[in-house]
């Protein structure tokens, strides 16, 4: 048996003992997609606080819900609760303050400078991931979701279509569409890409 499918057998026992309401089996199933679950979260919100909101709520939404989880692949199953979830702070957000979304001022993880990167590059850098995120938020949030899945997160397009509860071809089109606009925005801007 291969490494790939050992994974996947392990993550199916740990989703059936969590069905069971074994804790410590989903807190197993959490440490391994939290991370990818905060990403997807932070750049379909554009806002880390906000993004942290929706991770935890999304594995509490999960938990409470795992019972309904009929498919075999758990992290598009999780990953569409994410969505959703951001989503629903937003749609919160909006309601309770009339107020663009904030942008994310620094690239999470990156916030530090390497020693090899002069300033200057190191300022570039965090500029153009400013425009990067307003060029997503200024997306549709079908077409964000998309293009946050399959080319930031690295989805194939089947997991995705199964996060966002679609069919393969509407994954397609939606981020055919969602290239072209973070291409025309980002034309905007030439001057901060690297090449």
């Amino acid at each position: 048996m291969g490494l790939e499918a050992m994974e996947a057998r392990q993550e199916q026992q740990l989703v059936q003992a969590s069905r069971a309401g074994d804790l410590g089996s989903f807190n197993s199933l959490v440490e391994k997609y939290q991370t990818q679950a905060y990403n997807v979260a932070c750049r379909t919100t554009g806002d880390p606080a906000l993004a942290e909101d929706a991770t935890q709520e999304a594995f509490i939404s999960a938990f409470r819900n795992i019972s309904q989880f009929r498919g075999e692949n758990f992290r598009a199953w999780l990953l569409r609760i994410v969505i959703n979830s951001c989503y629903d702070i937003l749609r919160r957000r909006k309601r309770e303050r009339e107020v663009s979304l904030e942008v994310i001022e620094e690239n999470p993880g990156s916030t530090i400078p390497s020693p090899e990167e002069s300033p200057e590059r190191y300022a570039m850098r965090q500029e153009l991931a400013r425009h990067i995120q307003k060029g997503l938020d200024a997306l549709p949030k079908d077409q964000r979701s998309v293009l946050v899945l399959v080319d930031v997160q690295g989805l194939p397009y089947e997991e995705a279509a199964q996060a966002l509860a679609c069919n393969v071809g509407t994954v397609k089109s939606r981020l055919s569409r969602a290239r072209a606009a973070m291409r025309a925005y980002l034309s905007q801007h030439k001057e901060l890409l690297p090449w």
